[in-house]
This record gives structure tokens, sequence and C-alpha cells, in this order.
């Protein structure tokens, strides 16, 4: 099977931890010893979040007195290069003689799209109300999360991923690919032809789904740190969801900055596709690729 693998920000930089290289190092070999069984025996082109690295690498900018912050496109592309990186390094440890391919992805998006005027990606670490009443001075949106703030920054969708055509070949020459990145390097199309970048992270659970379309996956898995889509959350206030639908999920709320995205990722790609998506905890990834566990989602 040629197989999508998602990685979510918490799989690379767990909630509540500092962002450490040598913490994002084990994290990483966690996820690599976990991808390696099913990438001896399948296709398999991984993406991976960037959250968490893009908000430390976005206020390390905004502290250099004297030069303009770096845009978010840069910020984008220097995040999906250090962590597409470290995955290189962790699965070329955990699967000997598999040639892996990094590549930094665009993906384009549209300049009009109604994300521009209302942000709602969240990036970076959780702040107190304190440091988020500075941050906001800085014209940084926060929202709420949890007992804290976060920086929330546009996310519009995407649109198409420009590097399919390399992607495609890598497949074929039987390499692994790791691409999209953090949703990829957002980017737009003038009227002239001319391709910009442009302010914004797009969501990556939504570029993973249409890459997996993209490269006609047989499966999307879109990897957490939760073990399956909750129909209610906190948990103690619902039940896992198993077996379901794209139907039965859009009859449910989830929230926009965590599962949300994860849950129309994985309804867009089945309902365009008729093949399988499903949603789970990194270290279960084996069973879940079975379907017994997480939540699966078929088209009826």
């Amino acid at each position: 099977m040629r197989i999508v693998i998602a990685l979510g920000g918490n799989a690379l930089l767990r909630r509540g931890e500092a962002p450490e290289i040598e913490t994002q190092r084990r994290n990483v070999r966690i996820a690599a010893e976990a991808i390696a069984p099913i990438a001896r025996h399948h296709e398999v082109v991984i993406t991976h979040g960037n959250g968490p690295q893009i908000g430390l690498l976005a206020l390390q900018a905004a502290a250099y007195r004297g030069v303009r912050p770096y845009p978010l496109d840069l910020l984008g592309a220097e995040s999906e290069g250090m962590i597409g990186y470290l995955l290189n390094l962790a699965l070329t440890n955990a699967l000997a003689g598999r040639d892996i391919a990094t590549l930094l992805t665009q993906v384009e998006v549209d300049a009009a799209d109604p994300a521009f005027s209302a942000p709602t990606k969240p990036i970076g670490q959780v702040y107190g109300a304190a440091e988020a009443q500075r941050l906001v001075a800085m014209n940084w949106p926060m929202v709420r999360d949890g007992d804290g703030w976060r920086r929330v920054v546009p996310s519009p969708a995407p649109r198409r991923i420009r590097e399919i055509a390399a992607i495609k070949l890598l497949l074929q020459a039987g390499m692994i690919v790791i691409c999209a990145g953090g949703g990829g390097i957002p980017v737009a199309v003038t009227d002239s032809g001319e391709v910009r970048g442009i302010e914004a992270v797009v969501d990556k659970d939504l570029a993973a789904a249409l890459l997996a379309e993209a490269i006609e996956a047989d499966r999307l898995l879109l990897l957490t740190d939760v073990p399956a889509v909750w129909s209610h959350w906190p948990m103690t206030e619902g039940k896992p969801i198993g077996a379901t639908t794209p139907t039965e999920l859009r009859g449910l709320s989830f929230a926009a900055g965590s599962m949300g995205p994860k849950v129309e990722a994985a309804c867009q790609f089945v309902e365009k596709t008729g093949r399988r998506a499903a949603i789970g905890a990194i270290d279960q990834m084996e069973p879940i690729l079975q379907g017994r566990t997480g939540t699966i989602i078929r088209a009826t």
C-alpha cells in the first residue's frame, strides 16, 4: 500500500515540554521507530507539524533588534528543513540501507482566502496572561488554550502542492519521502504568474489530505497523542469513536485548534477518494493501519 503518515506537533514536542533540541531528537526517534515496521512493507510518505517550532523561530526573530521579523513563509521553510532533517536522520538509523528524501515543499493558497482576516492557527508555546498581553502589544493575536494563551496566525486552505511530480518520482524510485512539513511553505500565484511567499501557516492535516489525494495514497494516517477521536472533550465527558463515516463525524463538534482539522482532513480524503483514513496515537501506528484501534473513517 501507499500510505501518507501525518505526525502531529505533539509527536515532536509534547505539551509542557521545553523546546530543547535533545527532547525533540528523542521524540523524533520514537516516531521513526514506530514508522519503521510499516515502511519495511509499504510505500511511505511522511509529513509533520511545526507549530511549536515555528512559534519559537518567530520569537527568536522578533527578539533580534534592528531587523524586521522574518515572515512566516520563511520561518515555515526553516522549520520544515530542521524537522525534516531530524526525521531523516532518525529514519536512516531505524531503516539501515533505505534511501530517504526530505523535500522542501511549497503549497499554494488563495491570497484572498477569508482566513487572512480571521487567524485561527495556534503556533508556539502556551503563555501566561501577563506574557500574552505583552505579545498582543506586538500585534500578535492570541487565543485561549487551556489555562493559558497561544499566538494564532492565518491558516488558508491548501489548494495545490507544487512538488507533487517530484514526490511521485521519488516514490517510483523506491524512496521514503518526507515532505509538506508544517503544511508546506505557503505561497500564492499572482495574476502575472509570479510565485510569492504568504504570511500564514497552512494546516498540516489539510495539507496531508491534499497530498494523499494527489499521490493516490491507499491510506491516510493522522497521528497525535490521543488514541482516538473522542465524542466529547475532555475524555471524561465522552467516549472514543471507533469505525465511523464522514457523515457521522460531521454531525459532531470538534475543537478548531486541535482535533477539528484532523477530522476535517480525514473526511475530505475519504469523501474524495473512497479510501480509508485513520486518527490515533503514534505508538499504535501498526494496529491503526490494521483497523484494530484508533478512529477509522471509511466511505460507508
